[in-house]
């Protein structure tokens, strides 16, 4: 079972990953980052990916009835890249995410999120 370092450097192996970070979405911190940030600087990257988090996960509307995480995940895609936000399921309070950034042209989303799933659930954290 795989840390949070661990999990990150498997996520800058999918194709076209430009950055990957692990971020608490009631503070707005990162955990653990790898690669490039968006904007470029990881904290604040982390910051503002939480408050999209937030916003999905408080929110009736986007989430599953008595399912925890409440979201599974989020994507944003904008001309050049796709973000990706994908809950982890915690013994805690379920409050953490895997931010990936993903370049457009090179990246191929439905495998990003697959494999992001996949770390998500082996991820340990503690």
């Amino acid at each position: 079972m795989p840390g949070i370092d661990e999990c990150l450097l498997e996520a800058m192996r999918l194709p076209g990953a430009r950055g990957a970070a692990l971020v608490d979405w009631t503070s707005g911190l990162a955990l653990g980052t790898v690669g490039e940030a968006p904007g470029g600087d990881h904290e604040t990257a982390a910051a503002e990916a939480a408050e999209l988090a937030r916003l999905a996960a408080e929110h009736g509307t986007f989430t599953a009835q008595g399912d925890r995480p409440p979201v599974e995940d989020v994507i944003v895609s904008n001309a050049d890249s796709y973000h990706l936000l994908r809950f982890i399921d915690t013994s805690f309070d379920s409050s953490v995410f895997l931010h990936l950034w993903l370049g457009r042209e090179e990246g191929n989303l439905a495998l990003a999120r697959i494999r992001l799933g996949e770390m998500a659930a082996r991820l340990v954290l503690g």
